[in-house]
């Protein structure tokens, strides 16, 4: 642990880019300048995000200031999630056998695939006709 106030970290998910700063003492959770149920209006997104936090008992002790950009609304989610789980580690490196056995600091690897030429996509091809 060490004396900051603010402690920042950096998470990724797909094309999500998420910028965390922690903030000791106070309270709050906002994302690009709104409440996180306001940003995230799934509520499984919003378990998703507070996971962290409850694993570790630290709620209460942090105000959560998010910017995130790029992807869609569940990659920023997953993007949120390793942030603040960094974030945490930024804190308190004891706390990262509670956030490796729930598997919150594994960068989760998946990407878009690209289109192939002469397809219609990734993988699909064009419909064969005999003519």
């Amino acid at each position: 642990m060490t004396d900051d106030k603010a402690f920042y970290a950096t998470g990724r998910r797909k094309e999500a880019v998420a910028r965390v700063w922690l903030f000791r003492d106070q309270k709050g959770f906002t994302v690009n300048g709104r409440e996180v149920k306001d940003y995230l209006t799934q509520q499984h997104l919003q378990v998703m995000v507070d996971q962290p936090m409850k694993i570790t008992k630290l709620a209460d002790q942090f105000r959560i200031r998010v910017n995130v950009c790029g992807g869609g609304i569940a990659g920023q989610a997953g993007a949120i999630q390793l942030g603040i789980s960094r974030a945490l580690l930024s804190y308190d490196d004891n706390l990262r056998s509670s956030l490796r056995r729930a598997g919150f600091l594994t960068r989760d690897p998946r990407e878009k695939e690209r289109k192939k030429v002469g397809r219609k996509g990734a993988r699909k091809r064009f419909q064969y006709t005999k003519r």
